[in-house]
């Protein structure tokens, strides 16, 4: 069987080569590095470097900058030299779209060049087109003769490549080949790092970013697997990240499923947490992220015994576990409250939380609570016990089943190792801990309501939010998942609507309008926070309806493939609108294009009033 980690149920990190970036080491048994990047404009120095150190200040190791003209990458030099003159050496990266030519120029200044295979030595014309093996052949001879140049003057002056592919921005070749697909941006990578190879240069990370946490842990868990299969000297370094994941509490859900459900599985030796905000709100995210990294080996011995424990889940591709409906009744949220199946994965609270809110339901909105967790007919069991194991796998009327409180697992390897024992046709309950004593302990009470407060820089709503999205979301994504209970967030109101969030966010439950939102950086066009927020503004209350909103052209026709409307920057003060990823407007004044999209939403029968 291709496997993605040695084993879903015992964290191990993932050993890989040491990659070397100016003075930082990645890779191997180094830490796994934080970066960021700048949304300062390349050209304005003096901005760059009081950026750059503003970040570094706060914990960022390496920097990105964009370079979309020769003259930007140019500049690098003195961005450069001026952080070395004040003493920092944090590395710098070059983020390189369209033109080798930039690349061959940003190479000279800094320790590591991004480029993206999709549009590096390719212009995106989404064309249908079928390929001759020859015909293929040719095209990637044509893309070695665009890309040697730079491995080769990479290798000569010690700087690092990461060879990072985006979902949304395949080329025709490899969409025409292999669809937009993971297995198409693995082989968009694959294609790159041949060549890398074949001129013996090593100093290359992979990454996989997508804005779907779903498609982005399948690519990076199908990637690693493929390095396996290609051999043992095919280790190259990880870096992580969610794009497009927007802002606030959802761009920090999105991000804590996509990045930590892979970093549990050992996977990621460099992280970047990609927010709609300034980018040192990313940092306190990216750290806390890595502070929930398993250090060792948890769990109990017994778990060697249940290690040949086959998933009953597919390991590259979404596919919900095929359990079957039970119907709980006489509740007092619901008479008949059917859990499983083909059904919506289910929001439960325990019945203090329900007690503390149900005086606020009707300023609640959509996110109401559906069950409450002492009156569902809910089987506890102990994976690790063969005897309630066994009881269970014989049961052959389907039951809702959950892991009993207090096992001496992490609650990933937990549930996953229910999964795996357990006979499909039985619902699961998922639950983000699995001692919540030690958790009310920690916090002593609950305390008032953060709704409406600024909490997103709230230390311990950063911790909560993150591990509850990496265990509820890294499950979720796997399949695995009838009902959800969120109980490390001790605010009511804050855990019910956080249930939603994650549910929205891995993409097994619509009940808002949902964003894709690239974040700021020296290619865009606009003022990403300010423009994210008018177009949330009268647009937040259609369920069910995704808007991309992108600074520039880079990933965004095909990060909207997914989307129903796009709002994307297409020149200084000028607005491009699509449907899907087809372009229906163009060149709107920015003063007028929030209205436009309304217009547009309105033309294609997607709006209703609030």
């Amino acid at each position: 069987m291709m496997l993605y980690c040695k084993s879903l149920f015992n964290y191990q990190r993932r050993s890989s080569r040491v990659v070397t970036v100016g003075s930082l080491k990645m890779g191997g048994a180094y830490p796994i590095r934080i970066q960021s990047m700048l949304t300062s404009d390349t050209m304005n120095t003096e901005a760059c470097v009081q950026e750059t150190l503003g970040l570094v200040a706060v914990g960022c190791e390496l920097v990105r900058i964009t370079a979309p003209t020769v003259k930007d990458a140019a500049n690098l030099k003195n961005i450069h030299a001026a952080l070395r003159a004040q003493g920092c050496t944090v590395p710098l990266v070059a983020d390189i779209h369209f033109k080798p030519e930039v690349a061959m120029e940003a190479a000279k200044w800094v320790e590591k060049i991004r480029i993206n295979p999709g549009n590096f030595a390719d212009s995106k014309k989404f064309l249908v087109r079928e390929y001759t093996d020859i015909e293929y052949e040719q095209e990637l001879e044509r893309l070695e003769a665009k890309f040697s140049p730079l491995v080769q003057l990479c290798q000569k002056r010690g700087v690092a490549i990461r060879i990072g592919t985006n979902h949304g921005s395949l080329s025709d070749r490899i969409m025409n080949r292999y669809g937009d697909t993971p297995s198409g941006m693995v082989e968009s990578a694959l294609e790159f790092a041949r060549i890398a190879r074949k001129y013996d240069y090593h100093n290359f990370v992979f990454s996989m970013k997508a804005s779907n946490p779903k498609v982005m842990i399948a690519a990076y868990r199908l990637l690693v697997a493929r390095l396996d299969q290609e051999g043992g000297d095919w280790n190259y370094p990880i870096h992580l990240g969610v794009t497009e994941a927007g802002d606030g509490e959802d761009g920090r859900i999105k991000s804590a499923i996509g990045i930590g459900s892979l970093l549990a599985d050992g996977i990621g030796d460099t992280i970047r947490v990609s927010l709609t905000e300034d980018s040192k709100y990313e940092i306190p995210v990216a750290q806390e992220l890595l502070a929930q990294v398993p250090l060792t080996v948890v769990g109990s011995s017994l778990l060697e015994k249940k290690e040949e424990a086959p998933p009953t889940w597919p390991l590259f591709e979404y596919q919900r576990r095929g359990s079957k409906k039970v119907t709980a009744t006489n509740l007092p949220l619901s008479e008949n409250l059917e859990v499983g199946g083909d059904g919506p994965v289910r929001v439960v609270v325990p019945q203090s939380s329900y007690q503390a809110i149900a005086p606020k339901l009707t300023q609640m909105g959509e996110y109401q609570p559906e069950s409450i967790l002492e009156n569902l007919p809910l089987i506890e069991i102990d994976p690790l016990c063969e005897k309630e194991v066994m009881r269970w796998s014989q049961e052959k009327t389907p039951h809702l089943l959950t892991v009993r409180d207090g096992v001496d697992l992490e609650p990933i390897a937990a549930f996953r190792l229910l999964a795996a024992l357990i006979p499909t046709h039985h619902p699961i309950l998922l639950k983000d801990i699995l001692n919540i004593e030690n958790r009310v302990k920690e916090v002593g009470k609950l305390g008032e309501s953060r709704l409406g407060k600024s909490h997103l820089q709230d230390a311990d709503f950063t911790k909560n939010c993150v591990a509850s999205s990496k265990v509820i979301g890294s499950l979720l994504c796997d399949g695995i998942g009838d009902a959800i209970l969120i109980r490390r967030e001790l605010d009511p109101e804050v855990s019910v609507r956080m249930a939603y969030n994650i549910l929205q966010a891995a993409g097994v439950r619509i009940i808002k309008t949902d964003y894709v939102a690239c974040p700021s950086c020296g290619r865009t066009l606009f003022n990403l926070q300010e423009t994210t927020a008018r177009i949330k503004a009268v647009t937040e209350h259609l369920k069910g309806v995704r808007i991309a909103i992108m600074g520039c052209i880079v990933n965004g026709p095909g990060e909207m493939a997914d989307a129903d409307f796009g709002y994307v920057g297409g020149a200084p003060g000028k607005v491009n609108l699509y449907v899907g990823k087809k372009a229906v407007k163009f060149n709107i004044p920015q003063s007028e294009a929030v209205e436009k999209l309304v217009d547009l939403i309105r033309e294609h029968g997607k709006w209703f009033e609030k």
